[in-house]
């Protein structure tokens, strides 16, 4: 009998003490991410400026924030930069995990290499890419200094292609991480369907587009989800690069819910902004993860 007690309680301690050591961090995310989402919320139905009000205007805020050219700008530039990002990125690491799956030598260390971006903050990468851009100091600075005085790189400074100095450096730091996505995708298709296709007579060309690309359908997906997820919330890498101009000529939504909520002192305003943005990405992230969690039928 106290040893049937005595396994019993074993058996209790073996289910709770997981539960007990996952409770304290468990109720710390739930205060300060998903407390302080709904309190985000709540704010942006209030006239809150410099600090919290709980006075309720409804949906003002949303409206005053569809007004603003400002925000209009950063819808139109966070829409240049996801596309672009998103685009090259894939490109170029589909292109460069396609070169890696050839068992090249040196695989081994140009994964790394390639992975390296990834480990920088975004912080690091935007002021390293403003050293190189500038052209005071940077790369036309050094062409200048050797000789080349008729070659010229000032898009850091235009507000034309400013925007495009965020894609260049944003799709450096990434392009890594999308190709090892894309390199355990190929790894794990079957080479017995890609022998049989060889022994059919399909080129290589026919082979990637009929049978490798489109098994890579999943990694498309996660690539797609993560790029879209940090594009829309980039906010150290513009401030670190560009500080958001010249002028607002690389206005974020995510700068943008900063420079309201915590310059401008229209925090209202910044709260409606953020929720615009956490149902973004909401809209991005739900479809996929009902994809992923659904049980095949």
């Amino acid at each position: 009998m106290a040893r049937e007690t005595a396994l019993d309680l074993r058996t209790r301690l073996q289910e709770w003490i997981p539960k007990l050591v996952l409770a304290p961090s468990v109720a710390v995310m739930l205060v300060f991410v998903y407390g302080f989402i709904l309190f985000t919320a709540f704010l942006s139905f209030t006239d809150s400026k410099i600090l919290p009000s709980y006075g309720l205007v409804g949906w003002h805020n949303y409206w005053r924030l569809f007004q603003l050219p400002t925000w209009s700008l950063a819808i139109e530039n966070l829409a240049i930069f996801a596309a672009l990002y998103i685009v090259i990125c894939s490109v170029i690491g589909l292109t460069l995990a396609i070169l890696l799956d050839q068992k090249i030598r040196g695989e081994g260390m140009l994964r790394p290499i390639y992975l390296y971006p990834m480990a920088l903050s975004f912080i690091v990468t935007g002021t390293a890419w403003k050293w190189l851009l500038d052209p005071g100091i940077g790369l036309e600075h050094t062409l200048h200094l050797w000789g080349w005085t008729s070659f010229h790189f000032a898009w850091i400074k235009e507000s034309d292609f400013a925007i495009y100095t965020v894609v260049i450096a944003a799709v450096w730091q990434t392009s890594g991480f999308v190709m090892a996505m894309f390199l355990a995708g190929l790894r794990g298709i079957d080479n017995e369907i890609l022998k049989a296709a060889q022994m059919d007579g399909a080129s290589n060309w026919n082979l990637y587009r009929r049978i490798i690309i489109p098994q890579l359908r999943p990694a498309f997906l996660s690539a797609f989800v993560i790029l879209s997820h940090l594009a829309v919330k980039s906010y150290d890498l513009v401030v670190a690069l560009t500080g958001g101009g010249p002028g607002r000529a690389t206005e974020l939504p995510a700068t943008f819910m900063y420079s309201y909520t915590f310059t401008r002192n229209e925090m209202g305003v910044g709260a409606a902004s953020a929720v615009i943005m956490l149902m973004t990405i909401a809209a991005i992230m739900v479809p996929y993860l009902y994809a992923e969690l659904k049980e095949p039928k």
